[in-house]
């Protein structure tokens, strides 16, 4: 009989950082980027359904139901935490499973540049984490929270979807609120977090206009506010704050977000060809007076000429990034070829 607890322990004793279940096919792993089959022994409708009423919240049954997907967090004492997506699928169930583990790693064992520490000492601002699905914005977030919490004493307010890594208190308080269990949505929490004395808040992705509204807001009167996009680089996240505004509010937008930005993190996970696994390319946009001046004035198009000389104050493109990697034969040239096309 198919053991689900089994397969995660397989999953984490490989490396895996996805899991993948279907009707008429094995378990799938995703390990270093690539999907691998588990075997040659399909799943059955009776596995799927097992599997399901073991993970799945009381609270989600009718979600799944209503809707036909449902995002939760579950978790194996022990072993690790995981982001489970459970839909339907031509009539039957899939799941997709996200591996999270209890440890936060460091930003130094992320391999991310140590400019990155310095956002944490930020007493306000806006700080946007960029990247592809599955391109680690979560871990970096979480090990820049989790800096914040060793270091500082301030109030941290998280709001996710759902709750990945788990923080504890160390010298800062750190209150996490998870969508669809905590909170109705992701614009609600936050503007009930302005009046929870918060000094930081997490936002896990401007999802719409009223979050991005919001955020700003935050940024604006004082908190430093940590948030994701899903765009490809710095440059274009900036273009996609302030696109998803009417016309008529663009400008006051620029003035906002050449204000309060901070940085602008951009980030890629690419196969290593040094020892098994991925490694992190990255591109940082920091907010100077110049870059503060171009996003002011609409000329979005001049930050990359700004990325390119920011090279002492700690910014780097993604070119660099990529290029820096590949002669040191971390990554293949190939691989650094093919992401400088996207």
């Amino acid at each position: 009989m198919f053991d689900l607890t089994d397969l995660l322990r397989d999953a984490v004793a490989r490396q895996a950082s996805d899991i993948h279940l279907s009707e008429g096919q094995p378990p799938v792993f995703r390990i270093h980027g690539e999907l691998i089959r588990m075997g040659e022994q399909p799943l059955g409708s009776d596995d799927m359904t097992r599997t399901v009423e073991q993970i799945l919240p009381r609270d989600a049954v009718r979600t799944l139901q209503e809707r036909g997907e449902v995002d939760f967090s579950y978790g194996v004492p022990g072993l690790s935490r995981f982001r489970v997506s459970v839909y339907r699928q031509r009539g039957g169930l899939a799941i997709a499973l996200r591996i999270i583990p209890f440890r936060i790693v460091s930003l130094a064992e992320l391999g991310l540049p140590p400019v990155l520490e310095t956002l944490c000492d930020k007493p306000h601002g806006l700080v946007i984490v960029t990247g592809p699905t599955g391109s680690g914005k979560s871990t970096t977030l979480a090990a820049l929270i989790d800096r914040i919490n060793e270091r500082h004493s301030r109030h941290i307010i998280t709001i996710e979807d759902p709750i990945e890594y788990l923080h504890r208190h160390k010298r800062a308080i750190v209150h996490q609120r998870e969508v669809g269990s905590d909170t109705q949505s992701f614009s609600r929490a936050l503007r009930a977090a302005l009046r929870q004395d918060p000094d930081v808040i997490l936002l896990g992705e401007m999802r719409d206009l009223e979050s991005i509204r919001i955020a700003l807001q935050a940024a604006e009167t004082g908190h430093l506010v940590f948030a994701t996009l899903h765009t490809n680089g710095a440059v274009s996240s900036i273009d996609r704050i302030i696109d998803v505004f009417p016309p008529e509010q663009q400008q006051q937008v620029r003035i906002q977000v050449a204000g309060t930005l901070q940085a602008v993190v951009a980030q890629r996970l690419i196969p290593r060809i040094d020892r098994p696994g991925r490694t992190v390319a990255v591109e940082i946009l920091l907010a100077n007076a110049a870059v503060r001046n171009m996003i002011r004035e609409g000329k979005t198009h001049q930050l990359v000429t700004a990325i390119q000389t920011g090279g002492r104050q700690g910014m780097q493109s993604m070119e660099t990034s990529l290029r820096d990697l590949a002669n040191r034969g971390i990554i293949s040239p190939s691989d650094a070829a093919l992401n400088l096309l996207v």
